[in-house]
């Protein structure tokens, strides 16, 4: 019988561990806590700015960077924090990665920053990043904290595509619009039909399409916890009798 090594027991444990944590990590930022399904955080530029595809994966990607610096950097110096400074480093930490963010669009993508500037600004508001900086990042390791600012930020911006598409392609018949002025390839809007339902455009079309996502992800949470087990005690007791 072959026993195996002490270091090596280690090694697969924390090889455990990391997929254990990376399943978990990617699970809650992704669909359980979302940041906007879920939580319901960061609505102001969420509502706003979904209403076409370009300015949402402009403002996504810019969240999810400013959320991945900030919780890396947070968790570097977690150790030299205490109750009366966390907070105001917190808030130091993130304007400050805004404020990058602000300015490098400002420099390359200068006609995307015309319709999305005002809500970069207000990235330092916003609550998914206060919130994970808070309860995750100065509490956690470096690989942890930028995981979890990965996957937290990942899920903030798939709903972000996913009300832009819906939004402009239900609302003006087309997708991709202006979608250039962020790759800074050719134009490549895909017209589906010359009219569109205008509500969807609007601020109370947001409203809409957000309350549907959410019944949508609350639907598909019910129909899982409900739905039958492979071993049920029903089909134990039939399968007994």
């Amino acid at each position: 019988m072959l026993l195996s090594h002490p270091e090596n027991a280690g090694q697969s444990a924390r090889q455990r561990l990391r997929g254990t944590d990376l399943r978990q990590l990617s699970r809650q930022g992704l669909w359980d806590m979302n940041p906007a399904l879920v939580q319901l955080l960061g609505l102001c530029p969420l509502l706003a700015v979904s209403n076409t595809f370009a300015t949402s994966l402009g403002l996504g990607l810019t969240t999810l960077a400013v959320l991945i610096l900030s919780n890396l950097s947070l968790s570097l110096v977690r150790g030299l924090l205490d109750e009366e400074t966390r907070l105001p480093v917190q808030i130091l930490t993130i304007a400050s990665f805004v404020t990058l963010a602000d300015l490098s669009l400002q420099y390359w993508f200068f006609d995307l920053h015309q319709r999305i500037g005002l809500f970069v600004a207000l990235i330092v508001t916003n609550c998914t990043l206060l919130g994970r900086a808070e309860a995750f990042a100065t509490r956690q390791p470096v690989l942890r904290a930028m995981l979890d600012g990965v996957m937290m930020g990942l899920g903030f911006l798939l709903v972000l595509l996913l009300m832009g598409a819906i939004r402009e392609l239900i609302g003006s018949g087309s997708l991709f619009a202006k979608l250039h002025l962020l790759t800074g390839l050719p134009d490549i809007t895909l017209r589906v039909t010359d009219s569109g339902f205008l509500l969807l455009l609007l601020p109370p079309g947001a409203f809409l399409t957000l309350g549907c996502l959410i019944a949508a992800k609350n639907y598909i949470d019910n129909f899982f916890a409900h739905s039958p087990s492979e071993n049920s005690p029903s089909e134990k007791q039939e399968a007994t009798a």
